[in-house]
C-alpha cells in the first residue's frame, strides 16, 4: 500500500525530539511538506537538514514555548496569518509528574492550558482552511492512560482525558468537510521523556533505572518498548486518503499493554 502525502502541509508540534520527530519524519518520508514546532532552535534545524525533500517538499520549523501559553497563542496565531495546513499532528510535552496528592489547583490549571488550551486553539486555526479546501486531519497525541490511569501522572491522566474527549466532540461536527479527528493513545516508546520518568521511579523505589525499564518491557506482551518511528508509521497512514473513514477514534499502539477494550 502506498501512502503519498504529496502537496499537503504538516504542522507538528514536539517536534525536536521522540515521537514528534518520528512523526514530522515519516510524514516528511511519504511527501508533505513538514513545519516543526519545539523550544529547541538547533535540534529542529538539524531535522530539517535530514528530512526528505524528493517531492519538492519545503520544511521550515517554529520556535514555541507550549508551557507559556500567552507568548504561544501570539506565535501560533501569526504564523496561521501567513500559513495554511493540512495535517496537524496536536503534540506538547508532558507535566510534570506525580501523584492526585502531589499536586494542587494550579499544577491543573498549568497542565490544562499546556495539554487541552494550545491544542484547542491550534485546532480552531488550523481548521478554516481544512474546511474551505473539504479536507483535513487532525491527530492529537494522547496517553493510554485516559484508559488506565496511572497514579504517577495525575495532571496527564486529566487532561489527556480532555482532549481526547474533545477531539470525538469535533470529529462529529467537521466530518461532513471531510476532516478527520483522530486521537493516538500512547504506550511505552523509548524516548528521553520515559527515560526521565523512569528515572524519576526509579529514585522513588530505590531501584536501578534498568529494574524499572526491565519491569516496563515485562509488562508489555510484546517484551520491548515501542520504536519512535512505528508511531511515525501509524500517524502517516491516519494523515493519509486511506484512512478517510476513520475519524472519532481512540487508537491506542502500545504493543498490548492496555487490558481494556
Amino acid at each position: 500500500m502506498n501512502i503519498s502525502l504529496k502537496d499537503k502541509k504538516a504542522l507538528v508540534g514536539g517536534s525536536s525530539g521522540g515521537i514528534g520527530k518520528a512523526i514530522a519524519t515519516q510524514l516528511a518520508e511519504s511527501g508533505a511538506s513538514v513545519t516543526l514546532m519545539a523550544r529547541n532552535e538547533a535540534k529542529m534545524k538539524a531535522i530539517i537538514a535530514d528530512l526528505p525533500c524528493s517531492e519538492g517538499q519545503k520544511h521550515q520549523y517554529l520556535k514555541v514555548d507550549f508551557s507559556d501559553y500567552s507568548n504561544y497563542k501570539t506565535i501560533i496565531t501569526t504564523y496561521f496569518k501567513e500559513h495554511t495546513v493540512d495535517i496537524l499532528v496536536n503534540n506538547t510535552q508532558g507535566p510534570t509528574a506525580g501523584g492526585a496528592l502531589e499536586k494542587n489547583v494550579q499544577d491543573y490549571q498549568n497542565a490544562f492550558d499546556l495539554l487541552f488550551k494550545s491544542v484547542v486553539f491550534t485546532t480552531q486555526l488550523a481548521l478554516k482552511h481544512m474546511q474551505n479546501n473539504k479536507w483535513g486531519r487532525i491527530i492529537n497525541v494522547a496517553s493510554i492512560s485516559v484508559k488506565e490511569p496511572l497514579n504517577y501522572l495525575a495532571l496527564s491522566n486529566s487532561i489527556r482525558a480532555a482532549v481526547v474527549t474533545w477531539g470525538k466532540s469535533l470529529s462529529i461536527d467537521v466530518a461532513k468537510d471531510r476532516i478527520t479527528v483522530n486521537s493516538v493513545l500512547t504506550g511505552y516508546f523509548d524516548t528521553d521523556r520515559i527515560a526521565q520518568l523512569n528515572a524519576k521511579k526509579a529514585e522513588k523505589l530505590g531501584i536501578s533505572i534498568d529494574e524499572v525499564r526491565g519491569t516496563m518491557e515485562n509488562n508489555v506482551p510484546a517484551k520491548r518498548i515501542g520504536l519512535p518511528e512505528e508511531y511515525g508509521f501509524l500517524v502517516a497512514f491516519l494523515a493519509s486518503d486511506r484512512a478517510a473513514y476513520i475519524n472519532g477514534t481512540n487508537i491506542p499502539i502500545d504493543g498490548g499493554l492496555l487490558k481494556s477494550l
